[in-house]
């Protein structure tokens, strides 16, 4: 399994709500949390078969920008 760190614009419970069905439909992404107390809102990914670019497709998908930290 590898981690992944992204900086987003994800930045309240709304957003959270709105990337969730995304992240969570995903099956290779084992787990996932955005830092919303963090000035850059990290989100991190444990996954294992999937590259940051798929991942960064699968936020922009839900609207959201994603930055590989």
């Amino acid at each position: 399994m590898e981690k992944f760190k992204f900086q987003t614009n994800i930045n309240c419970n709304g957003c959270l709500s709105a990337v969730k069905p995304f992240l969570d439909g995903e099956k290779r992404i084992e787990k996932w949390e955005v830092d919303l107390l963090s000035d850059n809102k990290i989100l991190t990914i444990e996954a294992s078969g999937i590259t940051s670019v798929e991942i960064k497709d699968i936020i922009g998908e839900a609207g959201f920008e994603a930055r590989e930290v």
